[in-house]
């Protein structure tokens, strides 16, 4: 036997032994027992040896080959070993940890009452439409019998983009385009955002929301608005809580009023939520102003209507018994997480 050979055959072992990982121990299996390797080259060597010496040396090569293909199994096997614990060992999970609490979004404590006043007066007939936040003046102030000289078009009031162009102050608009394009009888509401230069305080916001409502039909009277809103009022507060209609001026609502639910913070008493005066403003009503009816070219002989928007902003603030309107647009986590 060439001493080489019985070189390889050691040198082939240790190889096994010592092999790190299954792409070294591949390699060595290729080199010693592939079809080029050197035991496959060795017994294609033995047919040029006499018969007794290839019997003889055939037989130590095979038994040699079963070493090494016992030892590549071991071997291979053990580095599986490994690869697993090792995965194992990155992949661990300590089951006796607390587990990481999903934070689950909500919907926002105003975007809740915007949906629950708009779920009353569905019940009610009154259909949801909306409007763009960005108006024409026409729209805004014009087609509602605000005339170019009326004190609201002050631009201290309104956010104005250019001189045609500005943010609504009200969803009152809204009234005006489905008047335009659909006839009575008619039953709406319209949720949206308003602009308006005021200075935040614990009532007022420079962007807030407001939820337009109009009906339009032949004989129509303030007692059906008292009405609707009164249904409205004690649905949202409690059948418990006290309503009241106090005569107000809208250019574009005659006769017209405020309507006040008794404060929800301090049931009456005053406190900063209120202005100390125990009920809140929620809403402006009245009914349509001829001149609206006449700008959409309905005549005002035959239907009649009434018009009413609320803000649900401080109505959010009667049901959860908030004092200060800016909790709501400060983001705190620790705050919206309650609702």
């Amino acid at each position: 036997m060439n001493e080489d050979y019985i070189k390889k055959f050691e040198e082939a072992k240790e190889r096994i032994i010592r092999a790190e990982n299954s792409n070294e121990l591949e390699e060595i299996k290729r080199e010693v027992l592939g079809k080029q390797g050197f035991l496959t080259q060795l017994l294609r060597s033995l047919g040029k040896l006499p018969q007794e010496e290839r019997v003889k040396l055939g037989r130590l090569v095979n038994e040699w080959k079963e070493v090494l293909e016992k030892l590549y199994e071991e071997k291979e096997k053990e580095l599986k070993y490994k690869t697993l614990q090792n995965k194992l060992y990155q992949e661990n999970i300590d089951i006796t940890l607390p587990g990481r609490k999903k934070i689950v979004g909500k919907i926002h404590p105003i975007n809740q009452v915007i949906e629950e006043i708009l779920s009353v007066f569905k019940e009610m007939g009154f259909q949801v439409v909306y409007g763009p936040e960005l108006e024409t003046d026409y729209y805004n102030f014009t087609a509602l019998n605000i005339p170019e000289d009326h004190p609201v078009r002050e631009s201290h009031d309104s956010f104005y983009i250019d001189k045609e162009h500005l943010l609504r102050t009200q969803t009152s608009p809204v009234q005006v385009r489905v008047m335009e394009k659909k006839k009575p009888p008619l039953r709406i509401v319209a949720p949206g955002k308003c602009y308006r230069r005021d200075m935040p305080d614990a009532t007022h916001s420079p962007m807030f929301h407001q939820i337009e409502g109009l009906a339009v039909d032949t004989d129509i009277t303030f007692a059906e608005l008292k009405g609707v809103l009164s249904i409205f009022a004690h649905r949202l507060f409690g059948k418990d809580r006290k309503v009241y209609f106090i005569p107000s001026y809208f250019p574009f609502t005659e006769p017209s009023a405020e309507m006040y639910v008794e404060c929800g913070v301090c049931k009456g008493e005053g406190c900063k939520a209120c202005g100390y005066s125990g009920v809140l403003e929620i809403l402006g009503c009245g009914m349509v102003h001829p001149q609206v009816f006449r700008v959409v070219n309905i005549d005002p002989e035959i239907y009649s209507g009434f018009a009413f928007g609320m803000g649900p902003d401080r109505i959010a603030m009667q049901i959860y018994g908030i004092d200060d309107i800016r909790l709501f647009y400060e983001n705190d986590v620790r705050f919206l997480k309650q609702f």
